[in-house]
């Protein structure tokens, strides 16, 4: 049986901002959450993204907000990133456009302009605060955000924002709140450290919990085997076969992001990218310009992919595979929204094979690996196991494609491998690179040329009869040694130190 807004005895100027709205029946989880927030009960729910849980916290609280008409800050909703923020506060304008409930969006960014609203924003007051942890944490430290009379906390994503690090920014905000409040928590996952949170901030909650990690049913997901420097070749397959009317690209790693965009536009596609390293006011164009048709393709990271609330999106390409099982559900839960269908792919090296079996473990269904275009070779077998036990393979190539970039499970920047030598290691006394041969060199007869092997791929076993060359070890010279006249060689004097 179908539950309609008309059913929880809403406050009618909100009534009629819903239906404004073009809300009509409610979804599972506003059908749940609603009556238990109506009744001033603490609530944890577990939703997927795209479920409409952010209706369904603000929807009642709105309600509460306009028939109390408090003349302070009644509600706090915490959120992981500004793009959240900002579509929260977008939405709280348009549903209560008929009651008079006022918000302000808290969150980063270089601009002082920002800032300085945010500051007169809360000093005059708003009823709804929707903060990221940090900014408002950089508000409160000023001494003019006053949270004594708060009514209502709401953290939504909270998942996400552990997993960002905020655990500490988030207590130090609930440690200066009331203690006789409302508190509610949504989360896209349940993991066990989000219950151990739940049980610190929340009184005896009421519970929800609907389809956790289970991608939308009208998705067609599909799963390209590739090695690194296939992945931008078959894209542009992807891009010129099928019928996209906009995409979203997602990729673990924000450096790499530029590099994926430049590579896009030299094909002749309009994309573009957003990530925490540019500035708001440029993340919220280029959003513009997406939702308004002007680009094809938006790449992003992770950290987006929870703020991105654009319609009519038919594909998304996961360029890499994430590391969370449960970021692969957030991400492909950017299509088929609102019971339309869309397509969902994504890029499986040999190193991340392994956490694709996590994926399909998790979302209980075995996800199709599709051959790669015509002319563009074989990916690596999926052997998940044996690449494991190897240590995963770069795949061929090495590097991804595009400059300085390494966007999939490579070592952070700035850290070399235990034991990793200097660039300067890998190559001959004579100049040259190891293992490279002069030209015209064949293989000895009755040898199979080995192929060339990828950066922390096992040497590959050797052929029988293949001839095993052991190099003579030289023996060094002593360090600072110097040859004099007549051959003779002397200890040169130490060096000066350099610090």
């Amino acid at each position: 049986m179908s539950v309609t807004f008309d059913d929880f005895n809403l406050q009618p100027d909100l009534l009629e901002g819903i239906r404004s709205m073009g809300y009509k029946q409610a979804t599972p989880i506003q059908a749940q959450a609603i009556p238990h927030i109506l009744e001033s009960k603490d609530l944890i729910a577990c939703a997927q993204t795209g479920t409409g849980k952010t209706a369904a916290f603000l929807v009642p609280t709105l309600s509460k907000i306009t028939e109390a008409k408090y003349d302070f800050t009644s509600t706090l909703v915490l959120v992981p990133t500004r793009e959240l923020a900002k579509q929260i506060d977008d939405q709280v304008e348009g549903l209560s456009y008929f009651t008079g409930a006022t918000s302000i969006a808290i969150y980063g960014g270089n601009n002082a302009q920002n800032w300085d609203q945010q500051k007169k924003a809360l000093t005059s007051g708003a009823d709804i605060i929707v903060a990221t942890p940090g900014r408002l944490i950089a508000h409160m430290q000023m001494g003019y955000v006053k949270l004594d009379q708060l009514k209502y906390l709401i953290l939504d994503e909270a998942d996400k924002m552990l997993d960002m690090g905020f655990m500490d920014d988030l207590m130090k905000i609930i440690s200066q709140l009331p203690k006789d409040r409302q508190t509610l928590m949504f989360s896209a996952t349940m993991p066990p450290k989000i219950r151990n949170f739940a049980k610190q901030i929340l009184q005896t909650p009421e519970e929800i919990s609907l389809s956790i990690s289970k991608p939308a049913a009208n998705i067609d997901q599909r799963i390209y085997l590739v090695y690194d420097n296939q992945k931008l070749r078959v894209l542009q397959h992807i891009l010129k076969d099928e019928q996209i009317q906009t995409m979203i690209l997602f990729t673990s790693r924000k450096n790499a992001v530029n590099d994926i965009v430049r590579s896009l536009q030299k094909m002749g596609f309009e994309a573009e990218g957003i990530s925490s390293d540019r500035t708001q006011d440029e993340r919220e164009a280029t959003l513009q310009r997406f939702r308004n048709k002007q680009l094809q393709v938006l790449v992003a990271t992770d950290v987006m992919s929870r703020g991105i609330d654009v319609e009519g999106i038919s594909h998304v390409v996961n360029f890499d595979v994430p590391q969370d099982a449960e970021d692969y559900v957030h991400r492909i839960g950017r299509t088929a929204r609102a019971e339309t269908s869309g397509t969902a792919i994504t890029f499986v090296n040999e190193q991340d094979q392994e956490r694709l079996v996590k994926i399909e473990k998790l979302i209980e269904r075995e996800l199709p690996k599709l051959p790669l275009p015509e002319g563009l070779g074989e990916g690596p077998a999926f052997d998940p196991v044996g690449n494991s036990k190897r240590g995963g393979g770069r795949g061929r190539g090495g590097r991804p494609e595009g400059r300085g970039a390494k966007p999939e499970g490579g070592r952070p920047e700035g850290r070399r491998r235990e034991g990793s030598g200097s660039r300067d290691n890998n190559r001959r006394r004579d100049g040259k690179p190891r293992g490279e041969k002069p030209a015209g060199a064949a293989p000895a007869e009755g040898t199979t040329p080995r192929p060339p092997r990828a950066e922390g791929q096992p040497q590959a076993p050797r052929g029988e009869g293949e001839a095993i060359k052991r190099k003579k070890k030289r023996r060094k010279k002593p360090a600072g040694s110097r040859a004099t006249e007549g051959g003779q060689v002397t200890q040169a004097p130490p060096a000066a130190s350099a610090e």
